[in-house]
C-alpha cells in the first residue's frame, strides 16, 4: 500500500469486460517453482498526459477491463485440484486498480542519480506477496499514481502466471488498446500441450512455502546505464582480449562502427549481453573480497520458446523459462582476462538446446522443487529481466516512457536486472542490488565504472 506521503484515492476490482473462453489452465513444471517467489513488479515513468489525470484513470480502468478479455488466466485464480495439481482458474475474479495521488514526489525524485530512491517502492501494490498466495488473492494489480509532473503506471503480476516475455506483452497490450488499438497487434497463446506439461507434483507444506530469501538485509539499489558504444568495447574486449591492445585507436573505432549490435553469429561470437554480463560477473566478485578458492556462481535466466524443438510460440503466455548457473573459483574469474568468463557464459548459453531443456524438465519432475532465489554463499549473482524486453513500447497514448523501474520484489544481495536503454539502440541499464560495502566497492572498480554513464533526463 501507498506510505503517508502518498494519497490513495480509490481502489476497486476490475473484470474482463467478456466472459473467459479459457476455463482452466495447469501451472507447468516452469510455473510451479516459481510459488515461491513474489510479484513481478515493474512499471513505466511517463510524461504528465495533455488531458487530467482524473480522465487518465477512467481510460486506464477502462482499457484494462479490455485487456483483461485478452488475458483472461490474469483475472483469474489459483486452485489446487485433489491430486496436489495447481490450475488457474479463469472464472473471471478481476484485478485490482489503485489509483493514488503523490503531490510531493516528482519526476526528478525518481531519476535522480546515485541509489534508487525508496520512493518508487511505493509506486507498487502486492509488496512482498508470494505467488502461492494467488490462491486466494488477485493474480495481478495496476497502481497509477499521480506525480507532480508525470504520471508512474506500475504493474505487479503472479510469477507463477508469467515470465517476463509474457508479462510485457500483457503491459504493451494494455498500453496498445489505452493509445485507441480496436485489434490487439499479438494475441496470446494458452495451449499448454508443450514439453512443460507435467504429471509431476510439488507437495507443499500446509498455508504454503515461503520466500527462499532474506527479505530484511540492508541493500543499495542503483541503476548502472552502458551506452551502446560502451557495451561493444566491452564486446571487443570479450571477443579478442588482448588483441586489441596491439590495434591502433582507429582500427578499434573502425571495427566498433561497423558493428551491427547483434552477432553475426550467436553460436561462434560472444554477444555484447554475455559480454556485459562477464564483466559485472568478474567486477562484483572482486568487490566481495572473496577467498581465491571460494565457488562464484553467475546464474542467468533464458527464454526457452526459441530453443525447444519444434519451437513454441513466440507469445505462449506462462513461463517459458530455465536457469543456466555458471561456476567459477574467485582466483580463476580474476587471474584470466574478460575473455574466458565471457566464453565460459556463452558456452552455456549456446549449449542450453532442446535437449537441455528437456533434460531440465526430466530432472526437475524427478525432484520437484522451488526455485531457489538468493545468495546463501555469499557469492551469487543473478541475473534477470532482459534487455530484448519491448519496456519502452509502452505509450499510452502521448509517448514513450521516460525510464523503467521496478518494485521491492524478489530483491537481495546480487540480483541483477537487465533493461533496455531508453535510446533503444542496444544501450542497457543494469539495476544492480547488492550488499552496501559491495556497493561501494563496485563504485570504485575501474574495470567496470569506466564503462559507465550518466543517463540522460528527458526534458
Amino acid at each position: 500500500m501507498p506510505s503517508s506521503l502518498a494519497n490513495l484515492v480509490s481502489k476497486c476490482t476490475v473484470f474482463p469486460d467478456q466472459k473467459s473462453h479459457v476455463t482452466t489452465l495447469k501451472l507447468s513444471v516452469s510455473d510451479i517453482p516459481m510459488l515461491s517467489c513474489q510479484y513481478i513488479q515493474k512499471g513505466v515513468l511517463l510524461q504528465s498526459p495533455p488531458f487530467c489525470f482524473d480522465d487518465l484513470a477512467g481510460f486506464l480502468k477502462q482499457s484494462l477491463s479490455t485487456t483483461l478479455s485478452h488475458f483472461p488466466p490474469l483475472a483469474g485464480r489459483l486452485m489446487t485440484d485433489p491430486d496436489g495439481h495447481v490450475h488457474i482458474d479463469c472464472n473471471d475474479a478481476g484485478i485490482d486498480f489503485l489509483v493514488v495521488k503523490s503531490p510531493a514526489l516528482s519526476l526528478n525524485d525518481i531519476l535522480c542519480p546515485g541509489d534508487v530512491p525508496d520512493c518508487v517502492k511505493e509506486l507498487f501494490t502486492f509488496d512482498r506477496t508470494l505467488s502461492y498466495t494467488g490462491h486466494f488473492k488477485p493474480l495481478a494489480a495496476v497502481q497509477v499514481t499521480e506525480l507532480v509532473d508525470g504520471v508512474f503506471i506500475g504493474c505487479s503480476v503472479n510469477h507463477a502466471v508469467t515470465d517476463g516475455t509474457s508479462f510485457w506483452h500483457f503491459f504493451n497490450t494494455f498500453a496498445e488498446i489505452t493509445k485507441g488499438a480496436s485489434k490487439i497487434s499479438k494475441a496470446p497463446d494458452f495451449c499448454r500441450e508443450t514439453v512443460f506439461n507435467s504429471p509431476a507434483v510439488l507437495k507443499f507444506p500446509p498455508g504454503g512455502p515461503t520466500v527462499t530469501f532474506a527479505g530484511d538485509e540492508p541493500l543499495r539499489e542503483r541503476i548502472l546505464h552502458f551506452s551502446r558504444e560502451a557495451i561493444l568495447k566491452i564486446k571487443y574486449r570479450a571477443n579478442y582480449g588482448s588483441l586489441l591492445t596491439k590495434q591502433t585507436n582507429s582500427e578499434v573505432a573502425g571495427k566498433l562502427s561497423n558493428d551491427n549490435w547483434k552477432s553475426v553469429n550467436s553460436n561462434t561470437e560472444i554477444s555484447s549481453f554475455q559480454s556485459l554480463c562477464a564483466q559485472l560477473w568478474r567486477s562484483v566478485t572482486r568487490a566481495r573480497n572473496l577467498e581465491p578458492t571460494k565457488t562464484t556462481t553467475f546464474r542467468m535466466a533464458v527464454n526457452c520458446r526459441h530453443r525447444l524443438d519444434p519451437k513454441l510460440n513466440p507469445y505462449y503466455f506462462g513461463n517459458a523459462i530455465q536457469s543456466i548457473p555458471n561456476f567459477a573459483s574467485a582466483g580463476e574469474l580474476l587471474a584470466n582476462d574478460l575473455s574466458w568468463g565471457a566464453n565460459l557464459l556463452h558456452k552455456n548459453v549456446v549449449a542450453h538446446d532442446n535437449e537441455t531443456v528437456r533434460r531440465g524438465v526430466e530432472d526437475w519432475e524427478g525432484q520437484p522443487r522451488l526455485f531457489p532465489l538468493g545468495n546463501a554463499d555469499g557469492a551469487s549473482i543473478t541475473m534477470g529481466s532482459s534487455p530484448r524486453f519491448p519496456m519502452y513500447n509502452n505509450d499510452f497514448g502521448w509517448g514513450k516512457p521516460l525510464a523503467v523501474r521496478s518494485g521491492r520484489a524478489n530483491k537481495f544481495d546480487g540480483k541483477i536486472s537487465a533493461f533496455p536503454g531508453r535510446e533503444e539502440d542496444g544501450s542497457v541499464d543494469l539495476e544492480v542490488v547488492l550488499a552496501p560495502e559491495t556497493m561501494a566497492g563496485l563504485e570504485n572498480d575501474a574495470e567496470i565504472m569506466q564503462y559507465v554513464s550518466e543517463m540522460e533526463l528527458v526534458n
